[in-house]
């Protein structure tokens, strides 16, 4: 098994923590999204597409996040 190597955005700042960060999950077929204040409270798989389209939804502002 493959270990995930964790991201973050460069835009997240110098703040430990405060930040999603993304992860590379079975061959890349799927990408895990975790709290960077609690990285070892699991994450959430999503496939590419999702995750896609959801950032999309974010960007334009349909999502009230």
């Amino acid at each position: 098994m493959k270990i995930a190597h964790w991201r973050k955005s460069s835009y997240s700042g110098g703040e430990a923590g405060q930040c999603v960060e993304l992860a590379e999950l079975d061959g890349a077929v799927s990408v895990g999204i975790r709290d960077g204040k609690n990285p070892e409270g699991g994450h959430l798989a999503v496939g590419r597409a999702d995750l896609a389209v959801l950032v999309c939804r974010i960007k334009d502002g349909a999502l009230d996040l």
